[in-house]
């Protein structure tokens, strides 16, 4: 019996298969999946779901910034953000003096970040913090914090990467943090996404500590704003473009069939799935 109700569970909840030595139990991710299903209809069943659905399309018809790490962020004046609703991931707190503000929204998603900058993440205030649920083993509860139902699942299937529409119920990876932060803003109800700060580039040295598609770094971060980003002793995933191209291309058409969009603000970078906008003039706007 115990067998069966274990195969029955295991058809009806997504094979989360990318979270390193801490896998989610199965009897736990189905009591999410349960809790998630009521959310989704608009029955939330614990306080943090309640505040998840008070976010549902509370910026509908605005725009949102999401804030990327690349080079580029180094000649881009953020400071003009500051009245904006911004999105921001991993380590943007380190460019936080220089920008002059919190973003709005903080996100998390990759364990490795989480477990290696889990006393700065602590302190970060002044932001609505959200995070995947299976990294409440190493990130602290808090009142500013929501944790979100995300399927870490990326299996090369004819249907990857799926792209949620509510991420009250459920959301999705994509090989970059970005797509989270596209999802999120998603559902807040944005009509326009600007990206700003997504390089899309990457250099891997031929010296670095690789094992699996886990990279250890042994010198400063060449790849985002911050040389400590992911600097010497910091842990990141091998970087798979052509996994988040896919992914920025589903969140495009999903965009352009509800009829909103995403543009690139970012100064320079490789990204060339979404048509480009210049920051300057946008950010007067």
């Amino acid at each position: 019996m115990r067998t069966k109700l274990k195969s029955i569970a295991g058809k009806v909840i997504d094979q989360d298969v990318s979270l390193g030595d801490h896998p989610v139990p199965l009897w736990r991710k189905l009591l999410w999946r349960i809790r998630y299903l009521f959310l989704a209809r608009r029955m939330p069943l614990t306080r943090n779901d309640q505040k998840i659905n008070a976010f549902r399309d509370s910026l509908k018809g605005q725009r949102v910034w999401i804030i990327g790490n690349g080079p580029s962020i180094a000649d881009t004046d953020l400071a003009r953000l500051s009245d904006e609703v911004t999105i921001g991931t991993n380590s943007i707190f380190l460019n936080e003096d220089k920008m002059g503000f919190s973003v709005t929204h903080y996100v998390v998603e990759d364990y490795l970040v989480a477990e290696d900058r889990t006393e700065e993440i602590e302190k970060i205030s002044g932001s609505t913090k959200w995070f995947g649920n299976y990294l409440s083993y190493c990130l602290p509860k808090s009142k500013d914090t929501l944790w979100m139902n995300v399927s870490v699942d990326y299996r090369d299937t004819p249907t990857w990467p799926r792209f949620s529409r509510n991420i009250s119920r459920i959301a999705y990876v994509g090989g970059t943090v970005t797509y989270l932060c596209i999802q999120l803003a998603y559902f807040l109800g944005a009509s326009e996404v600007i990206l700003v700060g997504i390089d899309h580039s990457y250099v891997v040295e031929d010296l670095e500590q690789v094992e699996g598609n886990t990279i250890t770094s042994t010198r400063d971060d060449v790849n985002h704003f911050h040389p400590d980003y992911f600097g010497t002793g910091k842990r990141w995933h091998l970087p798979r473009v052509d996994r988040m191209e896919r992914a920025y291309v589903q969140a495009r058409e999903i965009f352009e069939e509800d009829g909103r969009r995403i543009v690139n603000a970012t100064k320079g970078g490789n990204l060339e799935v979404f048509p480009r906008v210049d920051y300057d003039r946008l950010v007067k706007q």
